[in-house]
């Protein structure tokens, strides 16, 4: 009975993690599977045989803005098929989705929207995760084992950031964020993190702009690995792992029972 290892990372840019040690993280053997999130390039224009000499077969899905969003998956196991994007356009001129099928396991690798920017990204952010949560309950029909991992953009509770109280008003700690966050889990999602982990204090990101903050850990947790309810009893080990520091956010890991 062997299992299958995942990562979910946002890199913040492939090429500056690169010069930040990423090849050298994966030296370690960190997981079967890397998902990538924001990977602001193309393919060609990234080093990747670096990536594919460590045995890792790589699949991209850029943005069509350069420099810009993209997704990203290394695998050391063959997927069955490959599926790039969503069908809705507006999320894949901006190579937010990636889709690959490992046995009976459909795994989504996906870059959600921020609205840190100002209104109107909010508004495409709200109208992206009613289309996403509509796609995924027709998905289910066809692919009932899910594993949907990536940088949600979220925090879904209070326990999820450094400061609810001062965050209230913020984009990512929104009340209809978080809202969406329950209708999502409560659709039959398992959040895999909490399966191990109630404890406090554990984050994904951290704002780059003052230095301490990461120091003191004032984060966020954004990324996460979920899964259908029906893979919860397949869950044997969930962590983030803070102390990989090649972008402001850090890698979060699922090992599952095949």
């Amino acid at each position: 009975m062997g299992s299958l290892r995942i990562v979910s990372y946002n890199v913040n840019g492939i090429r500056a993690a690169m010069k930040k040690g990423l090849v050298d993280w994966l030296k370690t053997d960190p997981a079967d599977i890397i998902c990538i999130q924001e990977t602001k390039a193309e393919k060609e224009n990234v080093a990747h045989e670096e990536i594919t000499s460590l045995g890792y077969q790589d699949f991209w899905f850029s943005a069509q803005k350069k420099g810009y969003s993209g997704v990203a998956v290394f695998t050391k196991i063959k997927p069955v098929q490959v599926q790039l994007g969503t069908g809705h356009a507006a999320s894949d001129e901006e190579g937010r989705v990636i889709q690959l099928d490992f046995g009976d396991i459909r795994l989504i690798n996906a870059y959600f929207p921020s609205g840190t920017s100002g209104e109107i990204r909010q508004a495409f952010k709200y109208q992206w995760l009613d289309e996403f949560h509509h796609y995924l309950g027709e998905l289910k029909k066809k692919y009932p084992r899910i594993v949907l991992c990536g940088d949600y953009n979220i925090a879904h509770r209070e326990i999820d950031i450094h400061d609810p109280k001062g965050n209230k008003n913020s984009s990512g700690f929104l009340p209809e964020e978080r809202t969406w966050m329950d209708k999502f889990l409560d659709s039959g999602w398992t959040d895999t993190f909490r399966v191990h982990h109630p404890e406090p204090h554990r984050y994904s990101w951290w704002s780059q702009r003052f230095p301490s903050v990461r120091l003191n850990n004032k984060g966020w947790r954004i990324d996460y690995i979920n899964v259908t309810n029906n893979l919860a009893d397949r869950i044997l080990r969930s962590e983030i792992f803070p102390d990989v520091k090649q972008s402001d956010h850090c890698p979060v890991f699922l090992e599952l029972s095949q």
